[in-house]
């Protein structure tokens, strides 16, 4: 499918779930995150203590389906101090495209991952979650800043072994279970 485009908040879209771009220590207190946790005080609470328990960390998502829309907090950094990196972003990616349809989910919304706090550039992001999200067979929504490109599967140059990198980061996770 084709990856649909939206300016404005991630807070208005109307798909079943959206992301929530978070570090795997349990503090929400800068960007996306922070506003997460003030509309959604009781997913904050299951959050933090699936940091605690390491129920999530990179690689690792986790949904939360106790409220309307489902709230999916995707790892992008380990700390809130540090940087967030493209492997992260792709190991998350690649688990969720493996679990996505046990769980669930039959739409989703996602922010410019790590392109805030994290420090990483959407030039490099953009094109990565393209790959991951444009051959799924569920409507895709990414929120972006009107300044930003509008990726879509056929501007990326793919290599020949697609996705070869993701052979690397290929784990054994069990599926979404909230």
């Amino acid at each position: 499918m084709r990856i649909d485009y939206h300016y404005g908040s991630i807070f208005q879209s109307i798909s079943k779930v959206i992301v929530n771009a978070v570090n795997c220590v349990g503090i929400m207190g800068a960007g996306i995150a922070r506003a997460f946790a003030m509309r959604y005080p009781n997913m904050y609470y299951v959050y933090r203590h699936d940091c605690k328990t390491g129920r999530l960390h990179v690689g690792r998502p986790c949904l939360y389906k106790a409220c309307q829309p489902w709230i999916l907090n995707f790892p992008t950094k380990k700390s809130w101090r540090d940087p967030s990196t493209l492997q992260y972003i792709e190991s998350g990616l690649l688990y969720f495209t493996q679990h996505y349809k046990e769980a669930g989910i039959t739409s989703i919304s996602f922010p410019q991952l790590g392109t805030g706090n994290g420090g990483l550039s959407w030039e490099n992001v953009g094109p990565l979650m393209v790959r991951y999200l444009a051959p799924l067979d569920i409507p895709v929504s990414i929120y972006i800043k009107e300044r930003d490109w509008a990726f879509q599967l056929e501007d990326l140059q793919l290599p020949t072994a697609e996705r070869a990198s993701s052979q690397n980061i290929q784990q054994d996770y069990q599926g979404f279970d909230r």
